[in-house]
């Protein structure tokens, strides 16, 4: 990270700043988390296991996720409409980050 102190006028322009962009606020890494575990996953089957997000919150967070290249949008031609939801391999690469994130929080939850 040293390497870009005085050379960039926003953090946004730095690596860093690009990863907190994409997967940063409330929800996306609870969705990327649950998505790594059980995917493909449908909308409804999202809702019901996030619980506390609204229907709104959840379909903005997906399409932030799909236009960012993580998440990937499955529509079968059916009635009812039938979507699916599951990782792109760009989305699997944060795997071992948020791995890392969890054994973080193991060893200082309580600390």
């Amino acid at each position: 990270m040293a390497e870009y102190k005085g050379k960039v006028k926003s953090i946004q322009d730095t690596p860093f700043g690009y990863t907190v962009a994409v997967i940063g606020g409330k929800w996306k890494m609870v969705i990327l988390y649950l998505l790594a575990e059980n995917q493909p996953v449908r909308f409804n089957d999202l809702k019901r296991q996030i619980g506390a997000i609204t229907y709104k919150t959840l379909s903005s967070q997906l399409k932030e996720l799909e236009a960012d290249g993580l998440v990937r949008r499955k529509e079968y031609p059916q009635v009812p409409p039938k979507v699916e939801y599951s990782l792109t391999d760009k989305g699997e690469t944060l795997l071992p980050v948020m791995e890392s994130l969890c054994e973080w929080g193991v060893k200082n939850q309580n600390s």
